[in-house]
């Protein structure tokens, strides 16, 4: 059997970092066992859903290095789903039901305070011919709810019915079918809820795994029913513990609270944040893998939490200051053309800069430190700027190597006899500007004599 995983969000808004979780979760099993990973959006939603949701979607997995060997659209569908109806209805496990949201409240509320729990109690079945037929010429239409095996031979007496799982993710899983009502899985104007199409696209397309957030565990216990009515075998299940704010908040699409573009334009890393977005709330360190070769080695789906983990996004700058650090320059060298840095002195500006860089994008300011000087020019005091006048002085003369900055820091100590902190600091703000930042030795040499004697205050 060939492993086979599938991602499908809604393409409603766009995927947040605890989405991503999940098509990482999913992407990174099916590279450990060699597996396929189908893109499926669950679209019957025609009034949210959109085709620029679903291409922003495929972007931002393309950007963290998720690229499936299949995509598919519930939308254009229906007919499978359709014939899965018919099937149901000729087994007698889908039945009408014509209460209207208001009606189904009050038998909510009247259950509560009879101590019962406000599950639906399956007053369609006791409907007559007649009772049908005078709400079918008040214009009422039908929704159709799943009969749920709970029962032994009566569906108004249902029974404790136990569906069992051994969970990828939280190990062994029980659900009660007879505290859960009927799902309704097709709505009065024939629109489909999530449940059924779910459950015929993974036997369609020969899903063997479904990992997802443990918000779901309870729909699991109902969509192994539905597997088993349409005569299938249910797949492995597995949840995962979702992610919050710091403050404890859900994530939403559609508030777009940590959503992967965002991210992406602060300038984050896709591998901060598949590293992040994997690992948080596991068993295992929280750092950064290189690439998803390496995320996938630390990857085990039962080294997960239970409880809800917290996503901080500083975490995210400690991993991608992480990554810029030890980022090669032929990784960093195309997208260092884009923000104009190129040419013989961008290798060794990268390497000379990049110990120094939070993201990949700061390295602009430095190159325009090196090759226009400091931005702001910094005020001295009377005894530094003479300090300084004596130190440009005596500036070595070219031809200039790596030992630059040593030889002529060797001569100021001589001239001025200065030496460590008032040493280093003014020279350090009048050549670039800054407190801190990269090694001088190493950014001299890129300046030139003349660069840096147009430096001199």
């Amino acid at each position: 059997m060939t492993v086979t995983v599938r991602f499908a969000p809604s393409p409603t808004g766009r995927i947040h970092i605890g989405n991503a979780r999940t098509a990482l979760f999913n992407w990174l099993f099916a590279m450990n066992n060699k597996g396929r990973f189908i893109q499926r959006f669950d679209d019957t939603d025609i009034a949210r859903s959109t085709q620029e949701y679903a291409d922003s979607i495929l972007y931002d997995l393309h950007w963290l290095g998720i690229f499936p060997d299949v995509t598919a659209y519930q939308s254009r569908r229906f007919e499978i789903y359709d014939a899965a109806v018919e099937r149901l209805k000729a087994a007698r496990v889908l039945y009408a039901c014509y209460e209207t949201p208001e009606e189904l409240d009050l038998r909510r509320k009247v259950r509560r305070t009879r101590g019962l729990p406000p599950v639906y109690g399956r007053e369609a079945l006791t409907l007559t011919p007649e009772q049908v037929a005078e709400y079918q010429s008040d214009g009422r239409r039908p929704h159709w709810r799943f009969l749920l095996p709970n029962f032994t031979s009566d569906p108004l007496q249902p029974e404790r019915t136990e569906v069992h799982w051994n969970d990828l993710v939280r190990g062994e899983e029980t659900v009660d079918l007879a505290s859960l009502s009927d799902p309704i899985l097709m709505r009065e104007d024939g629109t489909y809820l999530y449940t059924l199409p779910s459950v015929v696209d993974d036997i369609e397309m020969g899903v063997s795994h479904v990992i997802r957030g443990d918000d779901h565990v309870t729909n699991t216990g109902v969509q192994i029913a539905i597997f088993k009515a349409l005569g299938a075998e249910p797949p492995v299940f597995g949840h995962h513990n979702l992610l919050t704010t710091v403050s404890g908040e859900g994530l939403s699409k559609r508030s777009g609270a940590l959503s992967i573009e965002s991210l992406r334009s602060d300038g984050i890393e896709p591998m901060a944040v598949a590293s992040l977005a994997v690992l948080v709330g596991t068993s295992e360190n929280v750092t950064a893998a290189h690439d998803l070769n390496e995320l996938a080695g630390h990857f085990d789906p039962a080294a997960t939490s239970k409880s809800a983990s917290k996503f901080d996004p500083d975490e995210l700058f400690v991993l991608n200051r992480t990554l810029m650090h030890r980022m090669s320059f032929e990784e960093a060298r195309d997208r260092l053309i884009v923000l104009g840095i190129s040419g013989d002195k961008a290798e060794p500006f990268w390497m000379a800069v990049r110990g120094n860089l939070d993201r990949l994008s700061d390295a602009v300011a430095w190159w325009r430190i090196l090759s226009d000087g400091p931005q702001e020019p910094a005020e001295f005091s009377g005894e530094d700027r003479d300090f300084l006048n004596q130190a440009f002085d005596v500036l070595p003369e070219e031809p200039w190597n790596g030992t630059v900055w040593k030889d002529w820091t060797g001569k100021i100590k001589e001239a001025t006899g200065r030496k460590g902190k008032p040493l280093f600091m003014p020279l350090r703000l009048a050549l670039t500007g800054r407190t801190s930042g990269p090694e001088l030795s190493d950014l001299l040499p890129l300046m030139g004599r003349e660069g840096t004697l147009a430096r001199r205050p």
